[in-house]
């Protein structure tokens, strides 16, 4: 399968609006730290949301929530695997996204026949303090060469000016958030990000 080359991740559903009008079509919701009848209203309104606007919605980590409320892919972390029903996602056709970082990670998620495996941090991140060093551009390539087809996304201090770099060493998605949310006009931000992603697609993808 082939997904949008653009995933920026926020943490509200308002933040999806925000981006709606720059054409981004895949976006992940990462909300921590809400009670749950507040978090399933977050979930909700971003799916109506994606849904309205032809995005596809990845919901970090809460996947009950998201088998139930239907949504189109959870993101999950390596601690998440050990209590997710990976097999009842399959089943409702709800797709899957795994976090990697080292040799043993992406062993694991194989195992799953994941829609997706991330790699990261590739970059120092302003996000979070990280146990892992950064990945840098040559594990891009490496991981790229034993995923084979199935999507690669780059995750972890990539800006616009690195993108790229990380198309080029071989990731097939860049996962982005400081670098739009932060930015002074969001908007605009993340329609550079498409842009330079369109001008760096293979021709086959691009067609």
């Amino acid at each position: 399968m082939s997904l949008p080359r653009v995933y920026p991740i926020v943490d509200s559903a308002e933040w999806i609006r925000r981006l709606v009008p720059a054409g981004v079509k895949l976006v992940q919701l990462r909300v921590k730290d809400l009670p749950d009848r507040q978090l399933r209203a977050q979930i909700r309104a971003a799916r109506e949301c994606c849904f309205a606007s032809a995005m596809q919605l990845v919901v970090n980590d809460h996947w009950q929530l998201a088998l139930e409320e239907a949504c189109d892919f959870v993101h999950l972390g390596q601690g998440d695997l050990d209590s997710a029903d990976v097999p009842a996602l399959h089943r409702a056709g709800v797709r899957l996204g795994v976090s990697t970082h080292d040799d043993a990670e992406l062993e694991r998620a194989l195992r799953l026949q994941p829609d997706y495996v991330a790699l990261g941090p590739i970059y120092p991140t302003l996000l979070k303090l990280m146990p892992w060093a950064p990945q840098g551009l040559a594990r891009i390539t490496q991981w790229k060469a034993r995923v084979g087809a199935t999507p690669l996304v780059a995750i972890g201090g990539v800006t616009l000016e690195r993108l790229p770099g990380v198309f080029a060493a071989g990731a097939d998605v860049a996962a982005v958030v400081t670098d739009i949310v932060r930015a002074a006009d969001p908007q605009s931000r993340a329609r550079a990000w498409l842009a330079v992603a369109a001008a760096t697609a293979p021709a086959a993808a691009a067609a």
